[in-house]
């Protein structure tokens, strides 16, 4: 009988301290509520003059009300939290610092106000920079003297022309905070298998350690120049052989680059707390790479997420917004981020008639990929000339800003506004939320800020206005949108 009460207690205590961790965590979070809640919408349309303009003052709801089958509805569930998220930006270029220096002193300062600004411009926090040349810049070059294994003659002279500068006005326009990681093209030509910065290669593996060191380097000169590195990618795009600045990593050879030369000479450096980004590359390999890597516990202890393009990701014209949810799913304790996607192959006819698929595959992209687990996304140039470029090798491609460098103006494409309509109104350390579209031809997305504002994007595909319904926490309100068009629905 001893022996059973005993038992009966261990039982009855252990199912006590089971339930007592089941408990929800008690929070101070004043519940969402539409009562105390004014909602602005702000709309971009093509074929119109409503860029990022104030649609609505304010929205009408009423008690909830259920949606026919041949209705369009937008539902939103605000307790339903995901991803945190960390910020939009865009690449600082040779290419863009070097436009911008050759436009007058106040169109520079309306270019960092209209990208920088919260209040003014689109907010921007989130910014890359590139680790010698790529490209998008005038031409190929590196730190050191060719053939300096010791890294003796290592300076960053040639980026305090134009680099550093612009990208310090950019940091200020901020308001002093920006969040940077930095991106190689390329190793040293003789660090290469093919003794080119071009064409692809590899890096030999004798030259592993000196490629190590040359990122800590140039971590340690750019925080020396007030400009702090968040993190870094390995490697730009490692599977693919381009004409320009590239170097070829199968996804071992990264994996073992990084657990064994990277990730130690960082911490051996007192660089440890830079976040590393594995991949850097199109969505079609990224689950293959993510796999590699980040099963591997003595390489994924020092990678803080993988990056992804959008280029030779299309399977049956489809992006594959579905690999970045795969590695979501199977790494839910690493992030993924956006590391680069521009519009190629520059026309100026399609930015003169306002061509939507130019601004609606960047909605597309931020729509889905937030949707799957994305916490950060990062626009290519930032600014590029009347060309498309500068870029060394004639890869001339369009940006969400162009300056004229014979004009000296600066026309903002429906990139810019699309793009705005995320950076502008989600900030920092917003929550994503539960959303949901009933119709292929409205796309959504939403976040929840830390202010306690809620930001809804809704994008229209089609050539038509549609009226919907947006619905939430019991209540129904009655909407439209125009055809090619983005809103932002913010409720605070």
């Amino acid at each position: 009988m001893k022996k059973l009460l005993t038992l009966l207690v261990f039982v009855t205590a252990f199912g006590c301290k089971q339930k007592e961790q089941a408990l929800p965590i008690l929070t101070t979070e004043k519940p969402f509520s539409l009562k105390d809640k004014k909602a602005t919408i702000y709309t971009t349309a093509h074929s119109s003059t409503q860029k990022l303009s104030i649609q609505n003052e304010s929205i009408n709801f009423e008690d909830f009300k259920q949606p026919l089958e041949t209705d369009v509805a937008i539902n939103v569930n605000i307790d339903k939290q995901y991803q945190t998220f960390l910020g939009i930006g865009a690449a600082l270029t040779d290419a863009s610092a070097e436009t911008f220096y050759k436009l007058p002193k106040e169109k520079q300062d309306q270019f960092m106000e209209a990208y920088f600004n919260v209040e003014k411009g689109i907010g921007y926090s989130l910014a890359r920079t590139i680790i010698h040349s790529c490209d998008f810049s005038s031409g190929s070059y590196t730190y050191i003297d060719e053939g300096d294994t010791d890294l003796k003659t290592f300076n960053i002279e040639h980026d305090k022309a134009f680099r550093i500068p612009f990208t310090k006005k950019a940091i200020a326009a901020a308001g002093g905070t920006l969040t940077m990681y930095a991106s190689p093209w390329s190793p040293p030509a003789f660090m290469k298998t093919n003794n080119n910065m071009l064409q692809g290669g590899k890096l030999k593996p004798e030259f592993y350690q000196p490629w190590a060191n040359y990122f800590s380097k140039f971590i340690k000169a750019y925080e020396n120049e007030g400009i702090p590195i968040w993190g870094l990618t390995i490697q730009n795009e490692p599977m693919a052989l381009q004409r320009w600045e590239s170097c070829i990593y199968s996804a071992e050879e990264e994996r073992y680059f990084l657990k064994n030369y990277l990730g130690p000479t960082l911490e051996k450096e007192g660089l440890g707390d830079k976040k590393i980004i594995v991949w850097d590359h199109n969505r079609d390999l990224l689950f293959q790479r993510a796999d590699v890597i980040l099963s591997d516990p003595e390489a994924s202890k020092y990678v803080w997420g993988t990056g992804f393009h959008w280029y030779e990701d299309w399977k049956d014209n489809t992006p594959m917004y579905d690999a970045v949810k795969r590695v979501q799913e199977a790494y839910p304790d690493k992030n993924l981020i956006f590391t680069e996607g521009c519009n190629e192959k520059y026309d100026l006819t399609r930015i003169v008639n306002e061509d939507p698929k130019l601004a609606e595959r960047y909605g597309k992209s931020m729509i889905n990929d937030f949707n799957n687990g994305t916490v950060a996304w990062t626009d290519w140039n930032i600014l590029l000339d009347e060309t498309g470029g500068p870029n060394h090798v004639g890869n001339f491609c369009f940006s969400p800003v162009h300056g004229n460098t014979q004009t000296g103006e600066l026309t903002f494409t429906n990139s810019y506004y699309y793009i705005g309509h995320f950076s502008k109104f989600i900030r920092p350390q917003a929550k994503r939320v539960s959303s949901a579209s009933s119709s292929n031809n409205l796309l959504t997305t939403a976040f929840k800020n830390e202010d306690g504002s809620l930001v809804i994007i809704i994008m229209n595909i089609s050539d038509s206005e549609v009226n919907y319904s947006l619905n939430m926490k019991s209540k129904t309100a009655q909407l439209n949108i125009l055809p090619h068009a983005i809103q932002s629905i913010v409720l605070k």
